[in-house]
């Protein structure tokens, strides 16, 4: 080998080592970050003429296992939609409450129910009987505050997809740009991994969103499909439209026009069959079923207490359609008009003390036009009568208890949550073990360690040799 040969191949080797350094303490450096993957230096061989002619650096590798990825990827859409679900739910048991919740809605009926039971024990107390009108008021005032706590919800859940749709559309035209940059950068022949891992966070964002799948190009590029099939990226990114509502009432919905539903590059899109799965399908569910569903419940106990109250059959001093204890806003009970009804749930007035009511009409009866006899109790055991009979006052209402309907109501919002919760927990375990898999497969620290000694050591032959060609020559020159 002649002394330019083994000159050409050390330099070409200190080089090459040096490369495998920059590459190697940068995988280092960035052991937790997330969306970084680890790169690896692909050296080849150069032979001249058949004589071995140094090292050349081919590129870089970058590891990445794409279908682990994709795994977490779905795993983490479905825990961010299970998360922003569970959250809700609690928030919606807390507001209605428990069986064993004082200020809860049961709570709130047995309270109103034992006065009714103290009353009919002193009829002649005006206390006792100020204290029915008073508890029954507070048993309105609960579920107007929880038909209140639920559109509260719907505006939230509303809200929360104004802004996974901005981020959404945000996300999108930055893989866009990404891929572009990507593309220019291969191109010229420089190394393009640190936009990938750019690249990789930014469809991260994306999957938490709307679960995605990734297309990868020979060239570098990507595209981003949705589980169901649906385009998000190709050559140009889509664009979600949504407008969001800032108030939500009990009446409002997509099918009405009232609220926003979703469009795709300016054409409706069902979020249900094509882009469920993330926070986005998450926060459509809990907005247009989810909660509507729980308001309907809260309707049917308003149904049914009015219903029992305004019921000639509970009150003889009645006509029919007269107002009874509790009303429709200071109006009688529309049976075709109740969507919203809890919101709207109100004591009558000629009762309620603080409006200048009577409460002894509670004894008398709604429409006595004549104080009655004091130690009446006729009345009152109606009323409580009325509470425990078994009534259905609508299509599709079961028959039940007054005590019994809010009981249902009060379980059917417990075991929503809790099934919630319960999912949670699997798509968390599962979340947990792919992202753990996920980073077993990126930097191994020791082994990185490993190669810098080979790298310091391959350096210190490599500058050996440069030294004593320089060594060989000056004792040339001095020849």
């Amino acid at each position: 080998m002649s002394i330019s040969s083994a000159l050409n191949n050390a330099v070409s080797g200190l080089t090459a080592n040096a490369r495998i350094a920059e590459v190697t303490s940068s995988n280092l450096a960035n052991v937790l970050t997330d969306g970084y993957a680890r790169r690896s230096v692909e050296l080849s061989s150069v032979q001249l003429g058949g004589v071995g002619a140094g090292v050349r650096v081919d590129g870089i590798n970058r590891f990445v296992d794409a279908g682990l990825l994709a795994d977490r990827r779905l795993a983490d859409a479905a825990l961010q939609g299970q998360e922003r679900n569970t959250n809700m739910l609690v928030r919606l048991e807390q507001a209605i409450g428990g069986p064993d919740d004082l200020s809860g809605l049961g709570a709130r009926l047995a309270a109103f129910e034992n006065a009714l039971i103290s009353a009919s024990s002193d009829p002649a107390s005006d206390a006792r009987l100020a204290t029915v009108a008073t508890r029954l008021d507070a048993l309105a005032a609960t579920l107007r505050a929880n038909a209140q706590t639920v559109q509260a919800l719907r505006t939230e859940a509303d809200a929360a997809i104004g802004g996974d749709i901005d981020d959404l559309n945000r996300a999108l035209i930055q893989v866009q740009d990404l891929n572009a940059d990507i593309l220019r950068v291969g191109a010229s022949g420089n190394d393009p991994s640190a936009l990938m891992d750019a690249r990789q966070r930014v469809v991260d964002q994306v999957a938490a969103i709307v679960p995605v799948r990734v297309q990868a190009r020979d060239d570098g590029t990507i595209g981003l499909l949705t589980v169901s099939g649906t385009t998000l990226l190709d050559s140009r990114a889509a664009e979600f439209g949504f407008t969001p509502t800032p108030t939500i009432t009990a009446d409002m919905s997509v099918a009405s026009g009232a609220l926003s539903g979703l469009t795709l590059n300016g054409e409706p899109i069902d979020v249900t069959r094509r882009l469920d799965g993330g926070t986005l399908g998450a926060s459509f569910a809990m907005r247009d079923q989810t909660l509507v569903d729980m308001q309907a419940s809260l309707d049917e106990v308003a149904v049914d207490l009015i219903a029992r109250f305004q019921d000639p059959a509970n009150d003889p001093t009645l006509v029919a359609g007269a107002l009874g204890l509790l009303t429709d806003q200071g109006a009688v009970m529309d049976p075709a008009d109740t969507v919203g009804l809890a919101s709207r749930i109100t004591i009558n007035a000629a009762i309620d003390p603080s409006l200048g009511g009577n409460p002894a009409l509670l004894r008398d009866g709604l429409g006595a036009t004549a104080v009655g006899a004091v130690g009446n109790t006729a009345q009152l055991n109606q009323w409580i009568a009325a509470l425990d009979a078994q009534r259905s006052d609508q299509a599709g209402m079961s028959l039940q208890s007054a005590s019994g309907r809010v009981s249902i109501l009060t379980s059917q919002v417990g075991a929503t949550r809790l099934s919630s919760e319960e999912q949670l927990s699997f798509t968390s375990a599962r979340w947990d073990t792919l992202r753990e898999a996920e980073l077993a497969n990126g930097v191994d620290t020791d082994l990185e360690l490993q190669t810098l000694l080979r790298v310091e050591q391959a350096y210190a032959a490599n500058a050996k040799v440069v030294q004593t060609v320089d060594f060989m020559m000056q004792r040339l020159m001095e020849i």
